[in-house]
């Protein structure tokens, strides 16, 4: 049962939904600014994964503090710690004159808003029942994904009235307005009653070897991580370089891409208690819908240059169940281990885009300079992922058994 009356629920979403909307943004505005990035500052592909991937190194980093902060502190508090890091980060990307700069700034942005989704998930997991929770998590998603989308097209315009500079000041202030609304409307957190002597364990040995935890991660690192490296990044220079787009025609399709995906989460929240009750939670759903994101790859490794910005949108919006596993992970442990259940799943999936975005930079650099032309370099890191992933379902659907419905099975 929820714990917070119905008003306050709607205002303490929302204060975390424009907080996790400047994150998405942050998160997929290099996507835009990549051929902006590449003439300024001469970068290669593997450049552009290391930079699109810096962001994801820096959230990395502080995931496994932030989970024993948000288990002891609350969302509250810790959100408004980190997002100070964030405003940071924008300035010192903006100020930049090198690639090391670039790098430091995303990095720092990174870390910042590394806790936008997993302080209010903490905070669900304590004041809102099953159902609303992963009703919660989806829609969450989708104002991230509303973030994607203000990331592509209205940057795309503004960047020739204001230049890519200007746009990190404009995003430093929007972090500390979203601040000022965080600690106006986010209650503060009780100590939760493991605290004060039931016995669970304070470090992270018990999520570590949890076997829905250990099933999932994998899932986690390819699946969901391959997703988000190719919606924040890989889909525009594939659409530029092996499709043939414009910069502008690039961004529209990324768009396109990420209103898809908006659609997609809100439907994803609308259906979730429904398949609480009906399905049997996450893994049903997941083990049967997956595969199609293993044969939309896998088509579009085949289709090369005919594969455009609609083949990416249904490739990813053929990812999102596997958002579903994050609400699974959370209810699969106790109240008081959420944030660190949350937190160490968090660490596996944004692990999983830095080595993507990164390897897949690498990839196609290496398959450059073996000699294939830059469509077909791009055509074989697609595939080297496709194989990745297609391991991680295969993973995932041979541990049956190993900690299953853990939608049904988590104690307070």
């Amino acid at each position: 049962m929820s714990v917070l009356t119905r008003r306050t629920a709607v205002v303490v979403f929302l204060a975390f939904a424009f907080t996790y909307f400047i994150s998405a943004l942050l998160r997929a505005i290099t996507a835009t600014l990549a051929p902006t990035l590449e003439a300024e500052f001469q970068l290669h592909a593997r450049d552009l994964g290391l930079l699109a991937g810096g962001y994801f190194l820096g959230f990395s980093l502080t995931q496994l503090p932030l989970g024993r902060w948000l288990d002891r502190h609350g969302p509250r508090v810790v959100l408004l710690g980190f997002l100070g890091v964030a405003v940071a980060g924008c300035l010192v990307f903006s100020w930049a004159t090198g690639f090391s700069g670039l790098l430091a700034g995303r990095m720092l942005c990174g870390a910042g808003v590394s806790a936008c989704l997993m302080a209010p998930l903490t905070g669900f997991r304590r004041w809102l029942e099953p159902g609303a929770q992963l009703r919660a998590n989806s829609w969450m998603l989708m104002t991230g994904s509303l973030g994607m989308v203000a990331s592509t097209l209205p940057v795309q315009w503004l960047l020739p009235l204001a230049g890519w500079r200007p746009l990190f000041w404009g995003l430093a202030a929007l972090i500390v307005l979203a601040m000022a609304l965080l600690a106006l409307g986010v209650p503060r957190w009780p100590q939760a009653p493991a605290e004060s002597g039931a016995g669970v364990e304070t470090g992270y040995a018990q999520v570590w070897r949890h076997p829905y935890f250990l099933r999932t991660a994998p899932l986690g690192f390819f699946c969901y991580g391959g997703m988000v490296a190719v919606q924040t990044l890989w889909a525009a220079p594939w659409m530029q370089h092996v499709a043939g787009y414009t910069p502008l025609q690039a961004a529209t399709g990324l768009f396109w891409i990420n209103v898809s995906m908006l659609i997609t989460f809100w439907t994803w929240g609308m259906a979730s208690p429904w398949l609480l009750r009906r399905v049997g939670g996450a893994d049903p759903v997941m083990a049967a819908s997956l595969p199609l994101s293993l044969l939309v790859l896998a088509g579009i490794v085949l289709a090369g240059g005919r594969a455009g910005a609609a083949a990416w949108a249904l490739y990813c919006v053929s990812c999102t169940s596997v958002a579903l596993s994050q609400p699974a992970v959370a209810l699969a442990f106790p109240q008081a281990l959420a944030g660190r259940a949350l937190s160490a799943y968090n660490l596996v999936i944004f692990a999983g885009v830095f080595a993507v975005q990164w390897g897949i930079g690498l990839a196609v650099d290496a398959f450059v300079a073996a000699g294939l032309d830059m469509a077909r370099a791009y055509r074989a890191a697609m595939a080297l992922h496709l194989a990745c992933t297609a391991g991680a379902y295969a993973w995932f659907m041979a541990r049956r058994g190993h900690g299953d419905n853990a939608l049904h099975c988590s104690t307070p």
